[in-house]
């Protein structure tokens, strides 16, 4: 009896893949369906994959929003829970595909995984990008190697987990990376290859989800007095991207204190690799004393990451003690058992590719 075929979503949302050039003066906007995507892809037909299409979206990444990625989410859900589809490829624009990577992959409990991938270059230019992106996320959502890993991105034959994956460079078609932990794997010669996994899966329940809060983010600079901290009375919660391993000016303390006592502030490094410390530093805006006067330490998480699992916490109406430690599990301070939901174990499955 003959093997059945893989089956594949792929769901597209716009973004530079999906532009061509308009009619009114110079430049690109999203005008293609995931049909048209498809079509572009060579060699597709090749790999015995069926994909299924649909088109979700024509947005570029920077209009993307939360009721999106809740309503993405929720398709996914209904489209992997029946088996129909060993795995989910999303197309979008390359803007905010580090920050929807990781919404995706806290909302997706499934075992097939959902592959995130895009384009630099637009279709009308030479070297477009897109078509080999679709093709190597094709193949990373059909193996079976892939599955339980969640969300991951795909992106010049690279793949990274969307918890540690950020876009590096405005242009760079090489722009996507994991700081931190480096990539799991790589798609060579039409073959998934992974080199590592993580650990565990940290899923918030999706049906939890019944409200979309609005959470700022503040970046410390040079010379900080404070005054754009007045906008933060109108939000529910607050990530703090301070120096270094999570340190603020002294005169900003007094009103992220006051903030605290409010609503949930969240502490994180604006360097964009490497954790906020908890305990080497004790001078007054330092890391042990903002932990002290109520701030979250993120850990490992940078700050884009650490916005939208505030956000997804507060979305479920998270109390105080659920944040802190679903932060501890997320940020690597503590381990997996810290994740206020039951975590899902991420073992590699007995299939290889």
């Amino acid at each position: 009896m003959a093997e059945k075929p893989a089956s594949v979503l792929m769901l597209s949302l716009g973004g530079t893949i999906a532009m061509t050039s308009s009619n009114g003066p110079g430049g690109v906007v999203p005008t293609l369906t995931a049909e048209d995507l498809i079509a572009a892809v060579p060699g597709l037909a090749e790999t015995g994959i069926e994909v299924q299409v649909q088109t979700f979206r024509q947005l570029p990444g920077a209009s993307l929003d939360f009721d999106d990625l809740t309503a993405l989410a929720t398709l996914i859900a209904e489209r992997t829970a029946t088996g129909g589809v060993d795995g989910v490829v999303v197309t979008q624009g390359t803007d905010t595909i580090e920050e929807t990577a990781y919404l995706l992959d806290l909302l997706h409990a499934g075992d097939a995984p959902v592959v995130i991938t895009g384009a630099m270059r637009n279709p009308t230019m030479a070297g477009a990008d897109g078509p080999a992106n679709v093709l190597a996320a094709i193949r990373t959502a059909a193996s079976p190697i892939t599955r339980t890993l969640g969300a991951v991105v795909v992106f010049a034959d690279e793949i990274h987990a969307a918890r540690h994956v950020r876009k590096t460079h405005s242009t760079s078609v090489a722009t996507f990376r994991s700081p931190n932990t480096g990539l799991l794997g790589h798609v060579i010669e039409g073959t998934v290859r992974l080199f590592s996994r993580p650990p565990s899966r940290l899923v918030v329940p999706l049906e939890q989800v019944a409200r979309v809060p609005r959470i700022g983010l503040y970046t410390v600079t040079l010379g900080d007095d404070g005054a754009l901290l007045a906008s933060a009375d109108d939000i529910d919660g607050l990530v703090v991207a301070g120096f270094g391993v999570g340190h603020v000016p002294q005169r900003l303390i007094d009103r992220l204190t006051t903030l605290a006592a409010r609503i949930p502030l969240v502490l994180t490094s604006r360097t964009g690799a490497g954790p906020a410390l908890q305990s080497t530093y004790a001078f007054p805006g330092s890391e042990t004393d903002l932990q002290r006067r109520g701030l979250t330490n993120a850990g490992f998480l940078d700050p884009y990451k650490a916005r939208i699992l505030l956000h997804a916490l507060l979305a479920t109406s998270a109390d105080h003690d659920t944040i802190a430690a679903a932060f501890s599990a997320a940020g690597g301070t503590g381990d997996a058992a810290c994740w206020p939901w039951p975590a899902h174990d991420s073992k590699q499955e007995k299939q290889h590719a």
